[in-house]
């Protein structure tokens, strides 16, 4: 029997609340290979965070579990490093001390003081950081001290990496600055990565697969995308290729249908182009 990267195998997740249980995830199966960039999308609620939550070891499931190389996780780790939207950057310390302060944290037995050094400085080196070692966060942009997050997780060297909407309360060309940086990165270490994302472009574009939610309560995985696109990708050219187009009306089509019709009596065709892109525009006000 092949064995995954990380599994999750029947999960479920409930809620105890002053009306009784809520069940925020139901029978959620999911196998993860080494090196896949898996993003998490849906509607509000539908209970992505409760899926990366149970993975990073944050919450237990009710029901079933999350495996990562055959071992169960059942608490965090620094095997599964998160990279929240907020940075989390502790503002009394520099660039380099927040990464520093991860890599003693699961180094510390193992490396040297010089050899931890020339760690951080890389790991900065990665996301094009080192010029601002010695600041502070508050003396950088919100999209360098997301770069930091983002080598502050890589440092730990972590089996899988988390990511919470890394890039959503970011500008748009800040965003697709560190999108690019981000596969980049991923294609450089063959890093795990699963990645919570509103924003369908951003998940077609990095992905090698989409996993899209059902509506919550109880919400499942409704249905897997396949992102059969060559890497490295380029944006630019892209834009207008078919099979870019296809996957993201596919997934627009998907939400389109939950957040429109979320009976089982969805209609079978996508709404006519006009229609689309302003079912678009209501979804990115909503999600």
């Amino acid at each position: 029997m092949t064995k995954h990267h990380l599994e999750l195998s029947g999960v479920e997740m409930s809620f105890d609340t002053p009306n009784g249980p809520f069940k925020a995830l139901d029978n959620i199966h999911l196998h993860i290979e080494r090196g896949e960039f898996v993003s998490l999308i849906g509607h509000s609620g539908c209970g992505k965070s409760t899926v990366l939550n149970v993975v990073a070891g944050l919450l237990q499931a009710t029901r079933g579990g999350c495996v990562l190389d055959g071992r169960e996780v059942n608490a965090p780790g620094p095997e599964r490093a998160v990279v929240f939207q907020n940075h989390s950057l502790m503002p009394w310390l520099t660039v380099f001390e927040n990464v520093a302060l991860a890599v003693r944290q699961v180094f510390r037995k193992r490396m040297g003081k010089r050899e931890m050094t020339d760690w951080v400085h890389h790991n900065l080196e990665l996301v094009n950081m080192t010029h601002a070692a010695d600041k502070r966060p508050g003396e950088i942009s919100g999209g360098m001290a997301q770069r930091v997050g983002i080598a502050r997780a890589l440092a730990m060297q972590p089996s899988v990496l988390l990511m919470d909407e890394p890039f959503g309360a970011l500008d748009a060309l800040t965003r697709a600055h560190l999108q690019d940086t981000l596969m980049g990165i991923q294609q450089e270490l063959n890093s795990t990565v699963i990645m919570i994302t509103h924003d369908v472009d951003e998940a077609v574009l990095l992905s090698d697969r989409i996993v899209m939610m059902t509506n919550g309560p109880a919400a499942t995985i409704g249905e897997i995308v396949d992102i059969d696109l060559a890497r490295p990708r380029d944006r630019v050219v892209l834009a207008d290729h078919p099979d870019y187009v296809h996957y993201r009306q596919r997934v627009l089509r998907f939400l389109y249908e939950k957040q429109v019709f979320p009976s089982e009596h969805a209609p079978q065709t996508p709404p006519e182009s006009s229609e689309r892109e302003t079912a678009t525009d209501v979804l990115a006000e909503e999600i």
